[in-house]
């Protein structure tokens, strides 16, 4: 990342030129949630991030745990805790129904991805360990769509805790790519007694790491991320603490979209900017 953009990979450098040559037509964007679970570390905070594995879209880079929303989140009648779902319309630009899909899938993902669920058995609690293998049959059953996400917090008579969730922004792939999403980005603290797990087929690493670090190491080509996990990653970093996160989202506009831009000049490294 520089003043000056951001550097493209080479794949989708050559999606871009070859939509710009065909006079191509951007693809609709599919609604889509993702969640950066933070954790304390010493006097600051670490984030999670998984590698997507090579033969998605977006295989080989690194990414925060996240995915579409599912019809099954906008049908879903649960037991909800935190902002009522017409609070989260008016925070994230949507209708309420709409809004509660968002909240649903990022909630959904996260426990499909890194095996943190996000829900209590009340308003005011958080589940502990649900690493075990009931609970791990319970994720595969979500994954595979046996069973819907309220479904299975109704079974276990679970709470979702909506207000876990703090909304940070909003990105929109670029037209060029073939698969585009409209994505929401939320931030969570990962729950006393919960751990990550490497669960999820889609991912081939996974790391906890601060985000100053991961910027690093994404400047020195060690992490290849696109521009809203490096946007998103300085963000929260700037906020220096995870009480600062807090603040900030408190404060962020989480419903107008950012969409990268490529620019391909006829000389020079192609670049994603920001408008």
């Amino acid at each position: 990342m520089t003043s000056h953009g951001f550097a493209a990979p080479p794949a989708l450098v050559e999606h871009a030129r070859r939509f710009r040559a065909e006079g191509g037509v951007p693809a609709v964007p599919r609604v889509a949630a993702t969640v950066l679970l933070l954790r304390p570390a010493g006097p600051d905070f670490e984030v999670y991030v998984i590698r997507r594995v090579a033969a998605m879209a977006f295989g080989g880079v690194y990414a925060f745990p996240g995915g579409g929303v599912d019809r099954s989140d906008s049908q879903a009648h649960l037991d909800w805790a935190g902002p009522e779902p017409a609070a989260w319309g008016d925070r994230l630009g949507l209708a309420p129904d709409d809004a509660q899909a968002v909240v649903c899938a990022a909630a959904r993902e996260v426990f499909e991805e890194a095996g943190v669920l996000l829900a209590g058995p009340d308003a005011a609690t958080v589940v502990g360990d649900v690493s075990g293998d009931d609970w791990e049959a319970a994720r595969q059953d979500l994954v595979s769509r046996r069973t819907g996400f309220a479904d299975l917090l109704a079974g276990r008579r679970l709470t979702l805790r909506s207000d876990l969730l703090l909304p940070w922004s909003r990105w929109i792939t670029p037209e060029f790519e073939p698969r585009r999403f409209d994505t929401y980005f939320f931030v969570a603290l990962l729950p006393a007694g919960q751990r990550t797990r490497d669960v999820s087929g889609e991912a081939d690493h996974t790391l906890w790491i601060r985000p100053a670090e991961a910027l690093a190491r994404a400047e020195a080509g060690e992490l290849t991320m696109l521009p809203p996990t490096l946007v998103t990653l300085a963000e929260v970093a700037a906020a220096g603490d995870l009480a600062g996160v807090a603040r900030a989202a408190a404060t962020r506009d989480p419903a107008t979209p950012v969409t990268p831009r490529l620019d391909l000049p006829e000389t020079g490294e192609p670049r994603f900017l920001l408008d």
